[in-house]
């Protein structure tokens, strides 16, 4: 059966895509889907990529072209005004669940991208947060403690850095068989690799 890694962070409106996009690409070419929180931050720094949205008609054109694939995809979509989110603590998160509560992992990870890119939550304050974690059925208190675990902190790096050395240097990432394709506009291309019949 094939697989594809999909490395994302909920900081990406185009990783939001994805995550909404891969369970049902997963499941029609029949291959696993394996989920990989890194940081997108640490990409960034070190490969030297930046956000299209540091180039300001760039990111204008992209905020339009995230809402064409949104209603393309059927999915809701709103440009989060306290964009961008630093994400290194949802981001721990995600990590430690995936590590040490993996049956929690895809529910965090759900709630969190709807707060921050169909809420429009303010996910740089602790407070919103903590509250919108709640209102998703999680402890705030004991995510704060996992994200804090040095184990789960060394992970993140671990993953990121692999993932720099296999080729990103964005989000979202999928490999498929070696291959690499970055972006959700390249989901067409991840599906056409999963079909592929092995060599």
């Amino acid at each position: 059966m094939k697989s594809v890694d999909f490395y994302f962070d909920v900081g990406s409106p185009a990783a939001y895509l994805a995550w909404t996009q891969m369970p049902r690409i997963a499941q029609e070419t029949g291959a696993t889907l394996v989920r990989i929180p890194f940081l997108l931050g640490g990409v960034f720094q070190a490969t030297g990529n930046k956000s299209p949205t540091e180039v300001p008609a760039k990111g204008r054109y992209m905020q339009d072209d995230l809402a064409r694939f949104a209603q393309r995809y059927g999915a809701p979509f709103q440009h989060n005004p306290h964009f961008p989110i630093n994400t290194l603590m949802l981001m721990r998160g995600a990590t430690g669940l995936l590590m040490k509560q993996e049956d929690k992992f895809v529910p965090y990870v759900d709630a969190v991208y709807r707060a921050i890119w169909v809420d429009s939550l303010d996910m740089n304050d602790p407070a919103v947060v903590g509250a919108a974690l709640h209102k998703a059925g999680f402890d705030p208190a004991a995510l704060v403690a996992l994200a804090s675990d040095p184990e789960v902190k060394e992970r993140l790096k671990s993953v990121t850095m692999d993932a720099v050395q296999r080729g990103a240097f964005g989000a979202p990432t999928f490999f498929v068989d070696g291959a690499m394709f970055w972006g959700q506009d390249r989901l067409d291309f991840v599906t056409q690799a999963l079909n592929k019949e092995s060599a």
